[in-house]
């Protein structure tokens, strides 16, 4: 927290807190021993939640984590979503309700740099702010992140499709998120995907700017296009169509995120082109480890929304109770909640996890 951001919220409480007092000591000039404790204000802890969207099971999961934690720990939870992937506007308003509750914190998976001026109020407000999973492109929009390492995320699965290929050329088809603003987790996963792949990046900090073709760790490579998806799944199946329309030789998908995965398996599947297909994803839903199961995925890297939500909560809760704000992890510029590697079909040198282990950990 930057010192303005804590003296704020330290004023905050301080005025709180007296006012508090100030009740209390009213009441008790007007109310017996016996029926003071029922006068008493009730100094629930405030925190908001604000998701993307609640059509993908991820932020579903975020919220049950955020509500587990908020009932053991008597938090007043309140719960908001974009109307879809990308809805910044309704994030906004969610932004300026948490100000006008006075609520301690927010816990946010930002649909865009648009809700970052909002957030930067919040913090100048008092409130307290965490990310979740999606880092800002304003680092002074959040006091912290809680997140995968997306980049890693993406590595993994470049890393085992790489292996898995055995030297084969790599016609790749890349299913993005956005086309019109950027995301840090659109950008960290894609980048990572294609690094682990050991094909060069070019500017790490922009999807699509790779050479089209040259050679990856194991062979050679052509990238036939990068397509936008919504992170959903319908945007898959249009993505994986459009590409395939390019060049119907691809036998790569790389997919943002798990529903983009199953519509671009239903697009190959309907154009008969799954044999020898390879497509890697980063999510690690519970339905996901399913689709990797059954062969519609090859690889996946799995998440902890429920754990990036619990700690979100928790970390509020200790932070107006004992004035201890959390840290990241050693090393990075945001706490670290995990990643691993889910495949049924381990590749030498590699560390992952099968989907019976991944089922027993995986999100509901």
């Amino acid at each position: 927290m930057n010192h303005a951001a804590l003296g704020a919220f330290r004023r905050r409480l301080i005025i709180a807190g007296s006012l508090t007092a100030a009740a209390a000591l009213a009441l008790s000039g007007c109310a017996s021993s016996g029926d003071s404790g029922e006068a008493a204000a009730d100094d629930a802890v405030g925190v908001s939640l604000i998701v993307k969207t609640t059509s993908n099971p991820f932020f579903v999961a975020m919220q049950d984590g955020a509500e587990a934690a908020a009932e053991k720990l008597g938090v007043d939870l309140t719960l908001a979503a974009g109307k879809e992937d990308g809805d910044e506007d309704t994030q906004i308003q969610a932004i300026e309700n948490a100000i006008s509750k006075g609520d301690a914190g927010i816990l946010i998976t930002p649909n865009g740099p648009g809700v970052e001026d909002a957030l930067v109020k919040a913090r100048d407000a008092g409130l307290y702010v965490i990310a979740l999973d999606t880092p800002p492109s304003d680092p002074e929009a959040v006091d912290i992140t809680f997140a995968t390492d997306n980049f890693l995320a993406g590595q993994y699965i470049g890393e085992w499709t790489a292996a898995k290929l055995g030297g084969e050329k790599a016609t790749i088809a890349m299913l993005d998120l956005f086309d019109d603003k950027v995301v840090s987790v659109d950008v960290a996963r894609d980048q990572g995907f294609l690094d682990g792949m050991g094909i060069d990046l070019a500017d790490e900090t922009v999807n699509g700017d790779e050479a089209p073709t040259g050679t990856y760790s194991g062979g050679d490579y052509e990238i036939v296009g990068n397509e936008a998806t919504q992170g959903a799944e319908d945007g898959g199946r249009t993505a994986a169509e459009t590409l395939l329309s390019k060049n119907p030789d691809i036998n790569v998908v790389y997919t943002i995120n798990e529903p983009a995965a199953y519509g671009a398996f239903e697009a190959f599947k309907a154009a008969g082109a799954t044999k020898d297909l390879i497509v890697v994803s980063v999510d690690g839903g519970c339905a996901g480890i399913d689709a990797v199961k059954d062969g519609t995925i090859g690889a996946t890297s799995q998440q902890y929304p429920l754990k990036m939500a619990e700690l979100g909560v928790q970390a509020v809760y200790d932070l107006v109770t004992t004035g201890k704000a959390p840290e990241t992890t050693d090393g990075l510029d945001f706490y670290n909640t995990g990643v691993a590697l889910v495949t049924d079909d381990p590749q030498g040198g590699i560390d992952s996890i099968d989907t019976a282990e991944a089922g027993d950990i995986c999100w509901g």
